[in-house]
């Protein structure tokens, strides 16, 4: 019986995403090693006292990367009092499991960028599952825009979400720009991509066709990114540059802190700190009442933060 349980365990979507997010781990670590030319992720690997751990991988002071992660994770267990009232439920036992990545450069001139693939199983007293869904996205978060660096991330999403719906594109990029919104500063965090949750069975589309459509994004993601490393790693700044990119990460940090469901989902499921916060950047600043100069670099940025625009 027990092997017939494995058997039947090794062909759920839980263990086929798993073992996805396992392999895209290591293809994404190989390529921005070689795009650092430099540094080298170091690992850890951690246990969750209630159920489950996961893969951090981190990388620091390097050529291109201040500062990064590309971390793994899977926990399950009884779902926390707190979970429990936000999804309505009770007794509810639960199982999780995601990639998540943040990278921030050195040279301001390289935007920042998020991305996070993940699966959710909820489960009742037998153990059966009650409910399921795929969730996640990727979001580019610019200190200088350059137009066509905005327009080449998003024509990968579109790429992307196009070969398995064609109103998934324009769905999930509003849900970004509403997502990675800093209320309290009324502006976006960066220039969007892509952004979708609650990815359940339905008539058009079988837990099968979401593995499908969100594999397909995570494959895209180096393709949506390190041509623009490549592009902009070896571009002249400034000093004052430089602190207007500390500038813009404090509000990376703000939102992360403030409005992100990922980072207060681990905090509430007791996950492991270090991994929760490693998507903070190392150097950053709070200038009081800070304004850009009218008519720079620095403000057409900020304008189009708060009107995000349609770039393609």
């Amino acid at each position: 019986m027990q092997g017939l349980q494995d058997l039947v365990g090794f062909k759920s979507t839980k263990n086929k995403f798993y073992n996805y997010i396992q392999t895209l781990q290591d293809i994404i670590v190989s390529k921005l090693e070689t795009v650092d030319g430099k540094a080298k992720f170091q690992e850890d690997l951690w246990e969750r006292p209630e159920g489950g751990g996961g893969r951090t991988r981190v990388i620091e002071n390097g050529n291109v990367f201040e500062k990064g992660g590309v971390n793994i994770s899977a926990v399950h267990g009884e779902l926390p009092d707190s979970m429990q009232q936000y999804f309505g439920v009770k007794n509810a036992n639960f199982f999780a499991c995601g990639l998540s990545l943040v990278l921030h450069p050195k040279n301001p001139m390289v935007p920042t960028v998020h991305a996070n693939w993940r699966y959710f199983e909820m489960y009742d007293q037998e153990g059966k599952i009650v409910d399921s869904w795929f969730g996640g996205g990727q979001d580019l978060t610019p200190y200088y825009l350059f137009d066509a660096d905005a327009i080449h991330f998003h024509q990968v999403c579109k790429t992307a979400c196009d070969k398995h719906h064609p109103d998934f594109y324009e769905l999930y990029k509003k849900r970004c720009d509403e997502y990675f919104w800093n209320t309290h500063r009324n502006e976006a965090r960066g220039v969007g991509g892509l952004f979708f949750d609650y990815c359940k069975s339905s008539d058009d589309m079988s837990m099968d066709d979401w593995y499908n459509f969100v594999t397909e994004v995570g494959d895209s993601f180096l393709d949506s990114y390190v041509p623009i490393v490549e592009k902009r790693k070896e571009l002249l700044y400034s000093d004052s540059q430089r602190n207007w990119q500390e500038i813009r990460r404090g509000r990376y940090v703000e939102f992360n802190l403030v409005h992100d469901k990922g980072t207060l989902f681990g905090l509430k499921t007791n996950g492991r700190i270090e991994s929760i916060l490693m998507s903070l950047p190392p150097h950053v600043q709070w200038v009081y009442d800070h304004h850009p100069e009218t008519g720079s670099e620095e403000e057409r940025l900020v304008n189009i933060l708060q009107n995000p625009k349609n770039w393609v």
